[in-house]
């Protein structure tokens, strides 16, 4: 462990442990993550010449138009223009999946996509493919405000991803609450606490050098409360979404977003 990091545990524990979590449903002020962000980082969001997330999203667009899998179909030979047929999807998911009866995510959909209508291999969890095509679909419902679907089906699995986000965990017992509810607004290690909203996946974070899903966020998080990470595409962190983005409802996606 390096120097830094001791101090950013000490930091994240004087900063939270204390915190009580107030309900998702009393936030008053929602607020992306970039309004957390310097002016810096906000004008290189903004801008899609400057944006290093427009990359992926530019190699989705060829993966959308590549065919593949053993009946050599590609995503627009079925969907045609992604900016027409794929505008507001993202802002509805994780949905429900009638095959598995339980909710599956953007990244997931693709998957099954590929597996049952291309005849493909699915991709890897956080595999470049697998990020543009994401970033790529999530990127036409830019500007769309976040519409979790109304479908009883989900209650029970986004109620889990409530509890989820609300029980502490890890050697540092804290929860997502513990920060992004309690201490919102509030500084650790130089950086601004958001109120931890996923308006922006999948995106290009600096510390990652990198276009990242929600899923790799969420991990870091509970590793750096010294949890058990769950597994890339394991239902509790597919619920975990499934809450998330209906606590961020009403907010604009930003696909591809930049943070720190």
């Amino acid at each position: 462990m390096t120097g830094r990091a001791p101090r950013l545990l000490v930091g994240l524990l004087a900063a939270c442990l204390a915190g009580s979590s107030a309900p998702a449903g009393d936030m008053v002020d929602k607020r992306s993550g970039a309004d957390f962000m310097s002016p810096e980082n906000r004008a290189m969001q903004a801008d899609d010449m400057s944006n290093p997330g427009m990359f992926a999203v530019l190699d989705g667009e060829q993966l959308w138009n590549r065919p593949e899998g053993a009946n050599g179909r590609s995503c627009a030979g079925c969907h045609g223009e992604a900016a027409t047929s794929m505008r507001g999807v993202a802002a509805r998911y994780p949905a429900f999946d009638e095959r598995s009866e339980r909710p599956i995510d953007l990244a997931g959909r693709i998957g099954e996509c590929r597996r049952t209508r291309q005849e493909a291999s699915p991709l890897p969890h956080e595999s470049p493919e697998l990020i543009a095509l994401t970033a790529y679909v999530a990127h036409q419902s830019r500007g769309m405000p976040i519409s979790p679907p109304q479908d009883e089906r989900l209650a029970p699995f986004r109620d889990n991803g409530r509890r989820l986000y609300e029980r502490r965990i890890g050697q540092l017992d804290l929860s997502c609450a513990s920060c992004h509810d309690a201490r919102s607004g509030e500084r650790l290690g130089g950086s601004v606490m958001p109120q931890g909203h996923p308006t922006a996946y999948p995106l290009y974070r600096l510390e990652w050098q990198a276009v990242g899903s929600l899923q790799r966020r969420l991990r870091n998080c509970m590793i750096g409360v010294r949890a058990e990470a769950f597994a890339f595409g394991a239902p509790e962190i597919v619920e975990l979404e499934l809450y998330l983005m209906e606590r961020a409802a009403g907010l604009p996606l930003e696909t591809p977003g930049v943070r720190p």
